[in-house]
């Protein structure tokens, strides 16, 4: 889709791309890589994150700014940076903040540019995980009150944060969700020689290892099952070293959980393409990037019964009650011994994320809202009852 205008497109509150782990980054990478076919698209990044050196990224410019780089100063004091660079280095049109926690900060272009619009993204509630401490969630929840009387335009990106924003703070969004690409499923290779898996000898998790991705869940249940099928946990720590020496320590005594810490390209399209299903037992979500990239490779998901989860699951998927291991236990057997279902459930999945989370159709509907806030025609917000 061609823009009515050219306009001059600032990311900021990712940590970087191209994306390593972490749905927000994703979500960036992919907006980005399109939206610069219109636009001049700058997306911020943190030099612990991506190369300091790296200024492009299929077409997008990279800016490699400093930030205190700990759990609770890295975000804020990189959003603050950058903020200043994007009104008066850059002097963008556009400052599209991603997350409540740099969207605390809101408030200073309103204040110290006032003709750049604010649109921000409402990726989740961030102050539900466990990880924050009373202070910190203090903050994400000033964060998100910013993010709703900040800016010019909010994007929510599931139907439970759209209906959320009207709920708690009055403020009617735009539901774009996250999305997926069209993905060719890969043959097992390097999973084969590495980590000895093959085709749908495996249950896969991919996630950051966090204690709200609920990791320890899905462990706990593996170990009551009577299975020849391995467990492969994906992801690495996300400041939260504790937790993934927990984890290790729960699944010290069998040889067929296997972490496999961070993955990307080809050897994360394998451990996707390959595996059995994919279980997700989160207790909280905004929209779950990877459950949606699952589906996208055919796979079967099983997922906790929390409401984002289910915007994706209750069409193409199954769930299980939220934190119960019992009937995660059962879900996960049934699961096992039903593989005509299971690839059934596969081929649902595959054809309904296509369908309704292509990233082509979200970056032209985010293209359709930026040109609307700049002419002042912005469109029309769906009522929050006819999205749930």
């Amino acid at each position: 889709m061609v823009s009515l205008f050219v306009m001059k497109i600032a990311m900021i509150g990712q940590k970087g791309i191209p994306a390593k782990q972490g749905g927000v980054e994703t979500h960036v990478q992919e907006l980005s890589a399109r939206l610069v076919e219109n636009h001049d698209v700058v997306v911020y990044t943190r030099p612990w994150y991506t190369e300091k050196t790296k200024q492009e990224y299929k077409g997008v410019r990279l800016v490699s700014l400093p930030s205190f780089a700990s759990k609770h100063l890295d975000a804020i004091s990189h959003t603050f940076i950058s903020m200043l660079h994007a009104m008066f280095k850059e002097k963008v049109d556009i400052i599209h903040v991603h997350a409540v926690g740099p969207s605390l900060l809101t408030w200073a272009p309103r204040l110290l540019r006032p003709k750049t619009k604010i649109i921000s993204t409402f990726h989740c509630i961030d102050r539900q995980h466990q990880k924050w401490g009373f202070f910190a969630r203090v903050m994400l929840w000033l964060g998100e009150w910013s993010q709703m009387k900040f800016s010019h335009e909010v994007i929510a990106v599931s139907k439970t944060l759209h209906q959320y924003a009207y709920e708690v703070y009055g403020r009617n969004t735009h539901y774009i969700p996250n999305g997926v690409n069209q993905v060719q499923r890969q043959p097992a290779s390097m999973i084969t020689q590495q980590y000895d898996l093959d085709e749908n000898e495996y249950i896969v998790m991919v996630a950051r290892l966090v204690r709200h991705k609920g990791a320890h869940y899905l462990i706990d249940a593996y170990k009551q099952i009577d299975t020849d099928k391995k467990l492969v946990i994906v992801g690495d720590t996300a400041f939260t070293d504790d937790y993934v020496d927990e984890l290790k320590i729960m699944a010290a005594d069998n040889k067929n959980i296997i972490f496999t810490g961070f993955q990307s390209g080809r050897m994360l399209e394998e451990l996707f393409s390959n595996a059995y299903c994919y279980v997700l037992p989160s207790e909280s979500e905004g929209l779950p990037i990877a459950l949606l990239e699952a589906a996208s490779y055919g796979r079967a998901v099983l997922a906790s019964d929390i409401p984002a989860n289910l915007e994706i699951v209750e069409r193409c998927g199954e769930s299980f009650r939220n934190t119960n291991v019992t009937d995660l236990k059962h879900k996960l057997q049934a699961f096992l011994d039903d593989p005509e279902r299971v690839q059934e459930l596969g081929r649902l999945a595959r054809k309904h994320v296509a369908e309704y989370y292509a990233w082509s159709d979200i970056s032209k509907s985010t293209n359709v809202l930026y040109d609307g806030v700049m002419n002042g025609a912005v469109p029309a917000k769906r009522p929050v009852l006819e999205l749930v």
